[in-house]
């Protein structure tokens, strides 16, 4: 069986067209998990969902700037975050404690 050897233009839009499927199936599990779960999303969240459902679906990606996401993801780092928040928030995880702002989570050193 002979396997067609593709171009690097071709690779790279197969490559896009994965990250486009990958990005639309985990959206519509957060949002599938959300509703099963019983989980009210607030306004904002469900905006969010469709939002970035349509300009993934539109445009293969929901963001312009590339310096806001690899060349070969759908979603930019900042949404990918939200989307696992909100996909948490379906299944009932606690948001994470915050760490301290010196990193080490003590108060000022005694001098």
């Amino acid at each position: 069986m002979k396997t067609k050897i593709r171009s690097p233009k071709e690779r790279i839009e197969q490559q896009r067209e994965q990250a486009k499927r990958v990005a639309l199936k985990a959206l519509r599990r957060a949002r599938k998990a959300a509703e099963e779960s019983g989980e009210k999303l607030s306004e904002w969240e469900g905006e969010f969902l469709g939002s970035v459902e349509g300009r993934v679906e539109k445009y293969g990606r929901a963001f312009h700037d590339p310096e806001k996401g690899a060349p070969g993801t759908s979603l930019s780092i900042r949404q990918s975050v939200k989307l696992k928040e909100i996909a948490g928030k379906a299944k009932g995880r606690k948001k994470p404690l915050l760490r301290s702002k010196n990193g080490f989570g003590r108060g000022r050193a005694a001098i």
